[in-house]
């Protein structure tokens, strides 16, 4: 009677923990983004900065691909702030998934714990 309750735990055991892997793997995931948002942020910031001391009706190439357009300072500032708001959203969006994910975790390595305790308890 032992043995198939055995190999049900190890099947088990085994499943929760290629989830765990899996999902420690999509939190870093997530970190790397984060991180490349915040560049992507920090990087629009200067450029704002620099921008804003120039004259209001300067003209400035902007590199779309392999070709520069002329655009006006506030064109160009309208679109980096846009920039800025979307990557917000999305480290805001990915924090909570990385949250979830940290919970499932947890919750993974409970449920292996709660496992192990309760068949050492039989």
């Amino acid at each position: 009677m032992a043995a198939p309750i055995d190999l049900e735990l190890k099947k088990a055991f085994s499943e929760l923990q290629v989830k765990m892997i899996d999902t420690q793997q999509k939190v870093k995931l997530a970190d790397l983004q984060i991180d490349q948002l915040t560049r992507l942020q920090k990087h629009s910031k200067l450029t704002i900065t620099e921008i804003s001391a120039l004259p209001d009706n300067t003209r400035l190439y902007e590199g779309v691909g392999r070709i520069f357009i002329l655009q006006s300072k506030e064109e160009i500032n309208n679109q980096l702030t846009d920039k800025q708001k979307t990557a917000d959203d999305k480290i805001k969006e990915l924090e909570q998934k990385k949250v979830y994910l940290e919970r499932s975790v947890k919750e993974a390595e409970d449920n292996i714990r709660e496992m192990l305790l309760s068949r050492r308890a039989q």
